[in-house]
């Protein structure tokens, strides 16, 4: 393994020094560590009349209570429709809570599957791995997330990288599991750039985008031909095919952080102050904003995490006991933020012309429990719950299966989670009969055979 370090100096596994290579600050911090993040470059497997496809997965941790948000249950015995009222939206086909009224003004441009279960454990990790990757973790094969199969597949568009997670990369979960978030057997070349930073915060800026201070770009440039000028003692190592993806991702990183392009695709403040207060100053709202400026760059998938972990903040998680969210709380914490974020979004990429060739999915873990708890909230329940999907192809303002009375299981077109991703890649332009190189380099089904799209949404 090759450390990058804060002074500008790098070693071996072995303790060998190789001076001078890159000054670049604390990668680590922003989620930018060259051996395990910066891709080689893209091979882009696949080029056609798709390209200009993207998708934006909002990943809601936590995962919201569906008979609260999108899937009420007014007719239902109070304990199971809990205490918010059904509103109309701008789709006649579309009733959702009160709780999320600007949701209900841009209804015509998203559409929900009211019938998305799985079959997995009823822990937090088990669902993340299952709904971005369209698999159960199993026989120790860490599958790739969907943004991770799409950077193999069509590689980078530009200096960016084509696949960004913010506001950062998944916490725990609570079990033991991979969260999904990752390369998988693609490799490390195509895990995730993890912005590592809270772009709602007045001093957000991504470092290493920049070269340090102190090293201008002519010192810039002379310590990357110096890395032209090893020691003999490290030839063997630099033989390895360890080193060879290390040089391929130098070239990667120093692409990323000498592209005046990719520094501009971060900068909030070159947005006007309107436009970043329609989206909510709140780290879900700007992060909803950047991925709206990193597609426009040309970044091809970027998935953004409501809230990092279930556990230190306030979250969809709405057991009703402390340390976990009440349903008071989702009201009027968790709601709000996602209500204005995400309905901002849509308007924005919409005005823009970029919704047509941009997937927006929403999608969660599981759903919760049609009854309350005695603690005044839900619990965890994969048995049923619903996933939304606007743009990039799909046809807005409608409703796709439905679940039982009381929220409790699908009763007409259930959507498992192989189901779900394969949506993602049909929007994306995938064959789905296309193959991955999985583990031992064997060809592996971009998706299970027998497993579909949703069509009804296209």
């Amino acid at each position: 393994m090759l450390k990058i370090t804060g002074q500008g100096k790098s070693h071996t596994c072995d303790g060998v020094t190789r001076r001078d290579v890159l000054q670049v600050g604390a990668l680590g911090a922003v989620g930018l560590t060259l051996p395990q993040y910066m891709a080689a470059e893209a091979n882009g497997a696949i080029k056609d009349k798709d390209d200009d496809r993207a998708c934006i997965m909002i990943f809601n941790l936590g995962a919201p209570s569906h008979v609260d948000t999108f899937d009420m249950k007014p007719d239902a015995p109070a304990e199971v429709r809990g205490p918010f009222k059904p509103i109309k939206t701008a789709s006649p086909e579309i009733q959702i809570s009160e709780i999320l009224p600007q949701h209900a003004k841009v209804a015509d441009k998203f559409s929900l599957v009211r019938s998305c279960y799985h079959t997995s454990a009823a822990v937090h990790d088990a669902g993340w791995q299952m709904m971005q990757t369209g698999r159960q973790f199993s026989g120790g094969v860490n599958y790739p997330h969907a943004g991770a199969a799409m950077s193999y597949l069509r590689g980078r568009k530009t200096d960016l990288p084509p696949f960004v997670v913010l506001p950062e990369t998944m916490g725990r979960g609570g079990g033991n599991l991979p969260n999904g978030q990752a390369g998988g057997f693609l490799g490390k070349a195509h895990d995730p750039f993890a912005l590592m930073a809270d772009p709602s915060k007045p001093e957000f800026q991504v470092p290493d985008l920049l070269p340090p201070d102190d090293i201008g770009t002519a010192r810039l440039n002379r310590r990357r031909r110096m890395r032209d000028v090893v020691d003999q003692t490290v030839k063997n190592f630099e033989a390895t095919e360890n080193a060879q993806l290390l040089d391929k991702n130098f070239q990667a990183a120093f692409r990323l952080m000498t592209s005046s392009q990719a520094r501009d695709a971060f900068d909030l403040s070159k947005e006007p102050k309107k436009v970043r207060e329609r989206y909510g100053m709140t780290r879900f709202g700007q992060c909803c904003l950047l991925a709206r400026r990193l597609i426009e760059a040309g970044v091809r998938f970027v998935t953004i995490n409501t809230f990092l972990t279930v556990f230190d903040e306030i979250t969809w998680d709405i057991h009703g006991s402390k340390p976990f969210t009440s349903i008071e709380g989702m009201k009027n914490i968790v709601a709000p933020l996602y209500d204005q974020g995400y309905s901002a979004l849509l308007e924005d990429l919409d005005q823009r012309g970029l919704l047509d060739k941009t997937l927006v999915c929403n999608l969660a873990e599981f759903g919760r429990t049609p009854r309350v708890n005695p603690a005044g909230g839900r619990d965890h329940w994969p048995q049923c719950f619903t996933c939304g999907f606007a743009g990039g192809g799909v046809q807005g303002g409608r409703v796709v299966g439905a679940s039982d009375p009381i929220g409790g299981v699908p009763v007409d077109r259930p959507a498992g989670p192989s189901e779900v991703v394969a949506t993602i890649f049909r929007s994306l332009g995938f064959d789905l009969e296309s193959t991955l190189p999985g583990p031992a380099g064997r060809p592996f089904p971009l998706v299970d055979f027998g497993h579909h799209e949703i069509s009804e949404l296209f």
